[in-house]
């Protein structure tokens, strides 16, 4: 079994705001660094993305791949590589934690990745928390300035109801 990466951060938002920013796959260019290009290839019933092509310019690493996704729940996705030039395996999660009566959210981001070309397994764990640790930190930094997905509900919007 392949070795996995992870790691987490706590997000002032609710689960279901955090959510709504991770499964908005078409604004990924404006909040990610490394994904140019996003294009969402299949949806299931519920309109979630299935099937996603993303073009990712990470430095040493440039790829145009297409990621399968698996929902669990509302506050669970993961991922596994459905074809690419130059990974042999993209496999992750997030996973959201309610704290504090739903309105702040722990993330778990866990990552596995290959490359074709051959690569120490230290240099390949690395790369892992690189991607990681600024996937969290731009998911963060999205939600907290308020600038979510379209008909995402914000902490304030859910205050402002009660």
């Amino acid at each position: 079994m392949a070795e996995h990466t992870s790691s987490n951060i706590t997000i002032e938002a609710a689960p279901a705001e955090v959510m709504g920013v991770i499964a908005d796959f078409d604004r990924y260019p404006e909040w990610t660094g490394e994904v140019k290009e996003a294009e969402i290839l299949a949806t299931d019933d519920r309109g979630r993305a299935e099937k996603v092509r993303l073009v990712l310019d990470a430095g040493a690493i440039k790829d145009d791949h297409t990621l399968a996704y698996a929902w669990t729940g509302e506050n669970e996705v993961s991922w596994s590589l459905v074809k690419s030039q130059m990974l042999r395996v993209l496999d992750g999660s997030y996973r959201l934690t309610a704290l504090e009566g739903g309105t702040r959210t722990e993330v778990t981001y866990q990552l596995t990745v290959d490359v074709k070309i051959p690569m120490l397994g230290m240099i390949k764990r690395k790369a892992e928390k690189v991607i990681i640790d600024r996937a969290l930190a731009g998911l963060k930094k999205r939600v907290e300035s308020g600038s979510a997905a379209p008909g995402a509900a914000t902490a304030a919007d859910e205050a402002e109801k009660h």
